[in-house]
C-alpha cells in the first residue's frame, strides 16, 4: 500500500516538474512573447504568443498540450478597443487588446510589436473574404 502512494506520487511530481519546465522553455524560446488570453466568461490565462505566417498561436504555460491552444489569423482581424490595465481588471502595467472573441494582455513592448506585424500584413490580408 505504501509503495503505491509513493509510486503515485513520484509520477504527480514528476508530471509537475515537466510541465514547470515546458512552461520554462515557453517563456524563454525566441520569437515568443509573454501574453495572457481571455475569451467570453473566463478569467485570464497565462501563455506565450507566437508568430506563426499569418496567425498569432496561443499556448498556455500550464498544459501537457504542445500545439497552441488559440490560433488567431491575422487575415480580417481588427481591434476593437486597447486599454492599459490597472491591476483590478487584468495584469497592472499590461495592454488589453480586444480582438472578436478574444482579449489579449502584453507588456507594451509586446503591443508595439503586435501592432507592427498587422500593420505588416499585405493590403489584402484586412479583406475579409465574403463567400
Amino acid at each position: 500500500m505504501a509503495l503505491a502512494a509513493l509510486t503515485i506520487a513520484a509520477v504527480l511530481l514528476l508530471a509537475a516538474a515537466l510541465i514547470a519546465v515546458r512552461a520554462l522553455l515557453l517563456a524563454r524560446s525566441r520569437g515568443t512573447i509573454i501574453c495572457r488570453l481571455r475569451t467570453a466568461g473566463s478569467g485570464w490565462r497565462r501563455g506565450v504568443a507566437r508568430y506563426a505566417g499569418g496567425e498569432l498561436h496561443w499556448i498556455p504555460f500550464f498544459a501537457v498540450r504542445l500545439r497552441p491552444r488559440h490560433a488567431i489569423a491575422r487575415r480580417g482581424l481588427e481591434i476593437s478597443s486597447r486599454r492599459r490595465l490597472d491591476g483590478i481588471d487584468g495584469p497592472k502595467g499590461y495592454w488589453a487588446v480586444d480582438c472578436g472573441a478574444v482579449t489579449l494582455a502584453m507588456s507594451e513592448d509586446a503591443l508595439t510589436g503586435f501592432l507592427a506585424w498587422l500593420e505588416a500584413a499585405p493590403p489584402s490580408a484586412h479583406l475579409l473574404d465574403h463567400a
